[in-house]
């Protein structure tokens, strides 16, 4: 399941280096092709839960080759597609399927996992958006450069048939425990989970609003050069992908919370560090590495929190929380573009500790794990098994 993730993490890195071709082949502007980033994100926040619901009683293998076959279909027609309109279909129809299958793989590994190891199992599927992150940018210019926006969609196309295949012979037949429609729906106003997915909510801004800018911080040390860019990219890549090989471990030999604040006091640390730092370009390099280290250390954990928080409806539970995620990034990279355009470049870093300490405070504040610890501890309830479907 994790080349699913890489796939979908790949088509996330890529595309926004790819909407000037896009916008001058489809005859549309720069600010109008970027609304295929909007389009994708809404279409995802939207149909996740629902599709959670909708299939809650469903094979688990059914549905998640069900969800890379749409996003297949949906990467056909963004390839192919003659007019902005028809690209704009697509943009939805892989957000859809997106949705399906990345919500239930976390799901399904939370599931077969032992609790003592279900942090490095999220880990493992997280481990497809942190290379994508590694390898996403160098793909993207190069094969553009090659075939052009076209050609680097159609490879997609091919690197997901191969996930959709491999998710049908390597993912076993199984569904989850049985749960009514009421009982699903219930998570919507639960408390405690709500409060989990407000936290989920904030705490990638910080991280995207560096990530998003991530070229005019650079820019502030190396004049804009493309090179120089690229490598912090490739940089800030390579610390995510560390960070999610060494994440799961933490959280699962620590408290999930404690690994999540701990994670969000180091970027409040980096963020005012590169406040420092960001007009000589070998520390910001370092500097940017670090929080990209971070940037599994608040993913993984707070995925974790939300799958024991969700029980039984752990799937709508996560599929709200892959939601939420993107409401995170988008807050993140709307911050920062208002606060680039009011106060200039070197108040990005400074704006991102700041809100990486206030979430760090309002996650331990609101944590319902703290006044669980202060209850009486009820009768352990039962470990979710497992519904082979019958050959």
């Amino acid at each position: 399941m994790a080349i699913g993730t890489f796939v979908l993490g790949v088509d996330g890195f890529v595309l926004p280096g790819l909407l000037p071709d896009i916008s001058k082949d489809l005859l549309v502007s720069t600010s109008t092709a970027g609304q295929l980033t909007t389009a994708f994100a809404v279409a995802y926040a939207i149909g996740s839960p629902v599709i959670a619901t909708l299939t809650g009683r469903m094979d688990r293998r059914l549905v998640i080759g069900a969800g890379m076959i749409a996003f297949l279909v949906g990467m056909v027609l963004q390839a192919a597609g003659p007019t902005y309109a028809v690209v704009l279909v697509g943009r939805v129809v892989a957000a859809l399927g997106a949705a399906a299958f990345q919500a239930n793989a976390f799901a399904v590994a939370g599931v077969l996992a032992p609790p003592e190891q279900r942090a490095r199992a999220f880990a493992v599927i997280g481990a497809g958006p942190s290379l994508a992150a590694v390898l996403g940018v160098p793909f993207g210019l190069l094969i553009g450069q090659m075939w052009g926006w076209r050609g680097t969609l159609w490879t997609i196309v091919v690197l997901a048939a191969l996930a959709a295949v491999l998710a049908g012979i390597a993912m076993p037949s199984m569904t989850l425990p049985a749960t009514t429609m009421r009982e699903r729906l219930a998570v919507l106003v639960n408390p405690r989970i709500l409060i989990l997915l407000a936290v989920s909510a904030l705490v990638l801004a910080p991280t995207f609003l560096i990530s998003s800018y991530s070229a005019a911080i650079v820019g502030v040390s190396t004049s804009g050069s493309s090179n120089a860019i690229l490598g912090a990219l490739l940089v800030y890549g390579a610390g995510f992908f560390l960070g999610n090989r060494l994440v799961g471990k933490f959280a699962d030999r620590f408290s999930s919370l404690t690994v999540l604040t701990s994670g969000l006091g180091i970027v409040t640390l980096g963020s005012a560090l590169l406040a420092v730092v960001q007009h000589w370009f070998v520390p910001t390099l370092v500097t940017l590495f670090i929080l990209g280290l971070m940037g599994s250390a608040l993913f993984i954990p707070q995925q974790s929190r939300v799958f024991v928080a969700g029980g039984d409806v752990a799937t709508v539970a996560l599929s709200l929380n892959g939601s939420m995620n993107y409401v995170g990034t988008a807050l993140g990279a709307g911050i920062g573009g208002a606060v680039l355009s009011v106060a200039g470049v070197l108040w990005l870093a400074p704006a991102s500790a700041v809100i990486a300490a206030l979430v760090a405070g309002f996650a331990l504040l609101t944590a319902p794990e703290r006044r669980a610890a202060k209850k009486p501890a009820p009768a352990p309830a039962q470990q979710a098994e497992l519904t082979p479907n019958e050959a």
